[in-house]
């Protein structure tokens, strides 16, 4: 069942579920960025009817499969923008986004009138307002639609979507956010989409930090993993993102949870700078940030946001789980 919030001021219904797949069918989808998340999020774009086209980023082999099941590729953004009704960016964050819409041959070279570039990145909120006024001087909007959920959502479409977007080109893009998202969320005018997505990792960054430290406390004075879990996962405080975590505690799954290190320390950065510019006081932020660049630093970036509860009984002296 796809779910819909909005903000309370909108207050208008949306379109039924029914209607929305037939808007969506026949729309030609541009998709750059099919790792994880994109590739899964991209073949639910063409499953519901939608023409793809797709680009090579960093993973050939996700173009390889799309293509062989009826996508078309291009060379260059620019070549997709000339295309295409609108395009997904899913990359790792501002600079890519930058990059791809404002660099050589990139979006803004191709990008016509009504074109709608759907960044579902986790970006910093600054770089997507300049990129927003960049575009709309080519008659093009942006909306950004981070992401929620895992690989494993992604491909089977329930995904969340956090989106910031005018009313106007939110109801051009919420059909086809819905051919990947179960919970699409209409939070606020464009760049709210990345300030609500940052909040919420750190959020769930910051639980990955307490269930570590909690881990390891509990190791030294003789609580085990599976007694922690026994207790912790049966009460109020179990939730998703604990279920994913904690499956690698556990039953240590390396890919539970396929969030790297780098990426989580990356949205780490872009929320404090976010904290900065409000001259807002964010002293648990940076204390999870620093836990985040602890491990990165110490050569391990590329390791998935669940081993940082070994990194962190290691640094406590208990030796992790084998």
């Amino acid at each position: 069942m796809l779910i819909r919030l909005n903000q309370f001021r909108f207050g208008q219904n949306r379109k039924s579920a029914k209607r929305d797949r037939n808007i969506m069918a026949g729309s030609t989808v541009g998709f750059i960025g099919l790792g994880y998340m994109g590739e899964g999020m991209a073949a639910n774009l063409m499953a519901k009817g939608n023409t793809l086209v797709v680009m090579a980023n960093r993973r050939r082999d996700a173009v390889d499969r799309l293509v062989a099941a009826g996508a078309r590729e291009v060379a260059s953004a620019a070549e997709m923008a000339s295309q295409v009704d609108a395009i997904f960016l899913c990359v790792t964050g501002s600079p890519e986004v930058e990059a791809i819409i404002e660099g050589e041959n990139g979006v803004l070279s191709g990008a016509k009138p009504g074109l709608l570039v759907i960044d579902c990145s986790t970006a910093e909120p600054d770089s997507t307002l300049r990129l927003a006024h960049v575009l709309a001087a080519k008659g093009a909007s942006l909306v950004d639609a981070p992401l929620g959920g895992t690989p494993a959502g992604a491909k089977a479409g329930t995904l969340q979507a956090l989106v910031g977007a005018s009313d106007a080109d939110f109801a051009r893009a919420e059909p086809l956010i819905a051919c990947w998202a179960a919970t699409i969320a209409h939070v606020g005018p464009v760049g709210a989409g990345h300030k609500m997505k940052l909040i919420n990792n750190f959020l769930s960054l910051g639980y990955a930090s307490l269930y570590s430290e909690a881990l390891a406390l509990g190791a030294k004075v003789g609580i085990s993993a599976e007694t922690f879990h026994s207790v912790i996962g049966k009460g109020r405080m179990r939730c998703g993102f604990y279920d994913t975590f904690m499956t690698y505690v556990i039953e240590r799954d390396e890919n539970a949870h396929q969030f790297t290190i780098a990426n989580a320390y990356k949205d780490l950065r872009y929320l404090a700078g976010m904290a900065d510019n409000a001259s807002a006081v964010n002293p648990l932020g940076s204390a999870v940030k620093n836990q985040f660049a602890a491990m990165a630093a110490a050569g391990q970036a590329e390791k998935y946001v669940p081993m940082l509860s070994d990194f962190v009984a290691e640094a406590n002296g208990v030796k992790p789980k084998r």
